[in-house]
């Protein structure tokens, strides 16, 4: 049996997403013991970086829309920008997933 998600998008400081609910019942479901978990990281934050000051990119609070599992980052206009990413999930496994948004800082 295969439910259809709601289109929907939901805010977060780190990106812990459970997608439950949605696909197949074996697969997925409110017990599902898979998903997509991850963090959503904000960089470059300045314009030169060094080894002796690297200038690590910065948690970030993002939109991120899941259809069918690629996640779709709302990008700024311009900045900050993120690409889709396709995402594979499999049964009894996690998809650990980071999200980069580029400030457009050079």
């Amino acid at each position: 049996m295969t439910r259809e998600c709601p289109a929907g998008l939901w805010p977060f400081a780190l990106l812990w997403l459970l997608i439950a609910g949605c696909g197949t019942s074996d697969l997925l479901g409110p017990d599902a013991a898979q998903g997509i978990e991850g963090t959503v990281l904000l960089g470059p934050q300045c314009p030169v970086q060094t080894q002796d000051d690297p200038c690590p990119d910065l948690p970030y609070q993002a939109w991120i829309g899941i259809r069918d599992y690629v996640l779709q980052p709302e990008s700024g206009d311009p900045f900050p920008t993120a690409s889709d990413q396709e995402v594979t999930v499999v049964m009894d496994v996690f998809a650990e997933v980071v999200i980069h948004f580029d400030t457009g800082i050079r």
